[in-house]
């Protein structure tokens, strides 16, 4: 998950960009692609096999560090 320190830096990046279009669905993709990951790490569903919740919880960080790295090359 993110630190506040790099949610700050992120969101500081977001509301400088000219484009509030563009800032607004990343901001939308960096939500739900957070929330998704959390969702996954605090899973308590017993009857889901290991592997298949680490394979989701890897393609979920990927998934957010795809969003975090798009937003820093702006």
């Amino acid at each position: 998950m993110l630190d506040n320190i790099e949610l700050e830096s992120l969101m500081s990046k977001l509301e400088n960009l000219e484009d509030e279009q563009l800032a607004v669905e990343l901001l939308r993709e960096l939500n739900n692609a957070t929330s998704h990951y959390g969702k996954l790490l605090m899973n308590q569903n017993e009857d889901l096999p290991h592997e298949h919740w680490k394979d989701e919880c890897d393609k979920a960080k990927k998934n957010v560090d795809e969003v975090v790295l798009r937003i820093k090359n702006l």
